[in-house]
């Protein structure tokens, strides 16, 4: 039996869009625990870590881009991933925005490191999410946490849990890239990742593309983390999200790279962030999160 603890974060500070705050309840309404225990899953459920409202930050917090309030976040974030891995347990965590994956690696880098390993990390986006100070356009710090994890960006998001790199480039695939900033293309070009264009997909396919990103965050780490940003996914099967992109990853892509990650039986931990309910249509992007997340857990047709 699988045990699982799902971990909400309600924060949408990374972000100018709002809407992403409220993605961890929608995908908890949606049936996820009911569709979990019915998978035969022991549910562990840690509720939501607790966020400050946007409205009641002073002026320079602001002006900041949220940054001190989202470290704490991810700081809490970091501690309560690795106390699920710590006591067997595999971390779910639920987003808000992409900036929290930050804290869910952090936490799930620093377990692996206890045991001596190394860790991989498969993140699923239409946006590179590799912007540093110098390059963001926006300030954002959604676009920033790639870069972060890799050891790039403002001094005191690196250093989270006191450690930098959180993982090593040679153990990195990102998967479904559509859109880059100017000066992200080079950050990406030279940082050392295996990443993975719509183009490369649609010309390899999806199994293939699959089969070498998990050679690449298998070869020489215990396990691997799974940060799936929803707008990775076409916007004709998943419209609730802030940030959406034509051309993406279809519906049973994101179901095919979720079942070949269950397979290996090394998946350590995972998120799915960037779910905006404000934007979505009858529920259906929630719905297909928690569908995703039983394929991620080893759901099959027969």
């Amino acid at each position: 039996m699988t045990s699982v603890s799902i971990i909400g974060v309600p924060s949408d500070l990374g972000a100018n869009m709002r809407g992403a705050n409220i993605g961890p309840s929608a995908i908890r309404i949606a049936g996820l625990h009911e569709k979990l225990k019915m998978l035969g899953c022991n549910v562990e459920e840690r509720g939501d870590i607790q966020i400050p409202l946007r409205e009641m930050l002073s002026a320079s917090e602001v002006s900041s881009k949220h940054k001190s309030s989202i470290i704490q976040i991810c700081e809490k974030l970091s501690q309560e991933v690795y106390d699920a891995l710590n006591s067997g347990r595999k971390p779910i965590v639920l987003g808000g925005d992409h900036s929290i994956g930050m804290g869910s690696i952090a936490g799930a880098s620093k377990y692996a490191k206890e045991q001596n390993g190394q860790m991989g990390l498969i993140w699923i986006d239409a946006h590179a999410d590799m912007n540093t100070p110098e390059t963001t356009h926006t300030g954002n710090i959604h676009g920033m946490p790639l870069s972060v994890v890799l050891g790039y960006g403002f001094p005191d998001l690196v250093g989270l849990g006191g450690f930098s790199p959180k993982i090593l480039p040679k153990n990195v695939a990102l998967i479904g890239i559509r859109t880059l900033d100017s000066d992200e293309k080079e950050i990406c070009r030279k940082s050392g990742i295996r990443y993975f264009t719509m183009r490369e997909i649609d010309e390899r396919g999806m199994h293939a593309v699959m089969k070498e990103a998990i050679t690449v965050v298998t070869e020489g780490t215990m396990g691997f983390h799974v940060s799936f940003d929803i707008d990775g996914i076409d916007p004709l099967y998943a419209p609730g999200v802030s940030t959406p992109v034509t051309g993406g990853i279809s519906y049973r892509e994101a179901h095919l790279i979720l079942e070949m990650m269950a397979d290996t039986g090394k998946l350590m931990s995972m998120e799915f962030v960037e779910l905006n309910p404000m934007r979505d249509i009858e529920h259906k992007t929630a719905g297909l999160v928690v569908d995703l997340i039983q394929s991620a857990l080893g759901k099959s047709i027969v």
